[in-house]
């Protein structure tokens, strides 16, 4: 790997955890407002501000987009938007904590389905990474031996974002980041928007709430799929899952230290083996790493 291309690299990860910071910290917030408003309704006004101010910045790179581009950001928007409205319907009837650990299950749907899909090769310390989350997932998020609803509908989601990160990996490119994003931005409010039909969406009740929405409109919507698309175009999928199953513990900690949660030994041992399949993956040698890059790229120019 050339310095350049570790450098930007570098950049990507550091940019996906903050993006994943962020994340963690809507669980609670949502966890609050799906109490007070209709999910679809929320979700609507949410993707409808963030694809708004996404439009206004990026409109001029849109033209630059061939239609196959457009087509490949509106099929990313609608998995991603489909998987917003399961992962929120989930919330509804599980903890913060618990849905940002189930949702932190891409970490596992990710290589599977990028070894079905596009038959990718990874290298055995990604699957020992994928293993340790897997564990640290599974501490925090089982209890006993079964599942709740709002877990199975968040598990769902949670392979959705796994396609998700697989198309965004084999699709997104340096140059058309910002333009990919907004035109995956449209898609998710669209399908949102028609969630909420035929009565169409309402307001959020209330200034709290609407500090909340425009928090995750522009932060935790435009802003973090500008960073993950970008960041995508450096990284391979299944690096970019892994870098990203520090969304749920970060999420644990918001809802323990502002959404009023007990802090257990389960999130702190299940938490501790998130970030130990992460930081394995991030100082595997190079030359393994390498590997899916390499693969990763090659699928790049043959598209």
């Amino acid at each position: 790997m050339s310095a350049s291309r570790s450098r930007a690299a570098g950049l990507a990860t550091l940019g996906l955890i903050s993006v994943t910071t962020i994340w963690g910290s809507t669980f609670f917030l949502i966890k609050d407002l799906v109490g007070r408003m209709p999910v679809a309704d929320f979700l609507a006004v949410r993707f409808v501000i963030a694809s708004l101010s996404m439009l206004l910045l990026f409109h001029r790179s849109l033209l630059q987009l061939s239609r196959r581009e457009w087509w490949q950001g509106l099929a990313l928007g609608a998995v991603y938007g489909i998987g917003q409205l399961l992962q929120t319907r989930g919330l509804e009837h599980t903890s913060a904590s618990i849905s940002g650990f189930a949702t932190g299950m891409y970490v596992v749907f990710t290589p599977l389905l990028g070894t079905v899909l596009l038959r990718q090769r990874l290298p055995s310390i990604t699957w020992l990474a994928v293993l340790l989350a897997l564990g640290g997932l599974s501490l925090l998020a089982l209890h006993g031996l079964s599942l709740g609803y709002g877990v199975w509908l968040t598990l769902v989601s949670a392979l959705l974002y796994g396609l998700h990160i697989v198309g965004l990996g084999l699709w997104s490119r340096p140059g058309s980041a910002f333009a990919l994003s907004t035109v995956q931005m449209l898609a998710i409010a669209t399908i949102c928007l028609l969630a909420t039909s035929p009565h169409g969406p309402s307001l959020p009740p209330d200034r709290a709430a609407w500090i909340a929405v425009v928090y995750m409109a522009l932060a935790a919507g435009a802003g973090a799929m500008l960073m993950q698309t970008w960041a995508q175009a450096h990284l391979s999928a299944t690096r970019a899952a892994i870098v990203m199953t520090t969304e749920p513990v970060f999420a644990a900690a918001f809802a323990v230290i502002f959404g009023g949660e007990a802090l257990t030994w389960r999130m702190l041992a299940g938490g501790a083996l998130v970030l130990a399949a992460m930081y394995l993956v991030e100082l595997a040698p190079r030359r393994q790493g390498d590997v899916t890059a390499m693969s990763a790229e090659a699928i790049h120019h043959e598209v």
